[in-house]
């Protein structure tokens, strides 16, 4: 006869690999993206107690300002060939959806480019970092976006994902933060696509559409493409500056 303790052990480890070890947790530590000098965790891909990653990079940018950052993802960047100056080798196509000029709020970015050596079709959708950290933090010295990264093809959001760029001695350095795993519908009143996000957010369906070899692919193409933008960001700013 199996005791009463062994079934609710079994029953416990059950639920846990269901639905993490504390199901209510988002293990999201935006605010700690704001906070001055460093975190224990810049750079580097981690999963968490309910199967999300986290992946982190730090890009430092010798000679860049945020306010070139904020006019390169609001102004300049409008065609394919922009978009692949941000990263020759990753980034393929590209298409502004509800973009405003001077803006980016409300806008969805729609990608084609390789992350880990995989195409990836994406719709990034931006959105009022208050929703993030409970007050826009954007000011002279520091630019922040946040954003629902998500399928282009399909209604679903795959994650979330902040960049913030502060102002340094030497010019700026750029926090970028993924939080993989929290999937939502576009389209809240589709009951098949609720269904579909309910099971996704189980720690247990989270552990096999996740991996860290996709996350560290993640990571090291967030790296790549910031250094390309560090590197091009001053000469190209003065010079649209003195047309």
């Amino acid at each position: 006869m199996i005791k009463p303790t062994l079934v609710s052990l079994s029953l416990l480890l059950v639920l846990v690999a269901i639905f993490g070890l504390n199901p209510f947790a988002t293990y999201i530590d935006a605010k700690e993206t704001l906070e001055p000098g460093y975190t224990d965790f810049e750079t580097g891909a981690k999963r968490l107690a309910n199967g999300t990653y986290q992946i982190s990079a730090l890009t430092r940018m010798p000679g860049v300002e945020p306010e070139m950052v904020r006019w390169w993802m609001t102004e300049y960047m409008q065609t394919s060939e922009h978009y692949q100056l941000w990263h020759p080798q990753d980034h393929v196509w590209m298409d502004w959806e509800n973009k405003q000029p001077g803006s980016i709020v409300g806008a969805s970015h729609l990608v084609h480019e390789y992350i880990g050596g995989e195409m990836s079709k994406l719709r990034i959708q931006f959105v009022d970092p208050s929703e993030f950290f409970g007050y826009d933090p954007n000011s002279e010295t520091t630019f922040v976006i946040c954003a629902h990264p998500g399928l282009l093809e399909e209604q679903i959001y795959l994650g979330k994902m902040c960049h913030v760029v502060r102002e340094t001695p030497w010019g700026a350095e750029m926090r970028s933060r993924f939080w993989l795993g929290y999937v939502a519908a576009r389209d809240g009143n589709n009951a098949h696509q609720t269904l579909l996000t309910l099971i996704a957010n189980t720690a247990i369906a989270r552990m096999f559409t996740l991996d860290q070899a996709a996350a560290v692919g993640l990571q090291t193409h967030a790296i790549e493409e910031m250094g390309f933008l560090a590197d091009l960001l001053p000469d190209l700013y003065e010079q649209h500056r003195s047309d």
